[in-house]
């Protein structure tokens, strides 16, 4: 997925995983913030397979320009209100991982950071 439909996903659904527990990685470790990425894109993932028509927009913003992508994004999920807030609910666990450890991790910068390692 190009980098205007994962902004176009993290801008608009912000992205229900529990963040990590005591038990698990800490959360602002990069293995916590890459186990909570995971479960949010997991999530929207799965999200995203039920209801097409918002797939369909953020897979063709990947191919638009960023102003298309956002004008399109934005009018998709104006005229669809409960897409735009069931996903900004699964987003919340990284919005609130970027609350707790001030950090700003997008999905772009984590594929970013991937590609580099490949």
């Amino acid at each position: 997925m190009k980098l205007a439909a994962m902004l176009a996903i993290s801008g608009f659904a912000s992205f229900a995983i529990a963040v990590p527990t005591a038990a698990a990685a800490p959360p602002c470790s990069a293995s916590g913030l890459a186990t909570t990425a995971s479960g949010v894109l997991a999530q929207a993932g799965s999200y995203l397979d039920a209801h097409p028509d918002a797939n369909d927009v953020l897979t063709a913003a990947g191919s638009q320009s960023t102003g298309e992508a956002e004008g399109a994004v934005r009018a998709y999920f104006l005229a669809h209100p409960g897409e735009f807030l069931d996903l900004q609910n699964i987003a919340r666990p990284l919005t609130s991982l970027r609350g707790q450890c001030g950090v700003s991790v997008s999905p772009g910068q984590l594929a970013t950071l991937f590609d580099a390692l490949s």
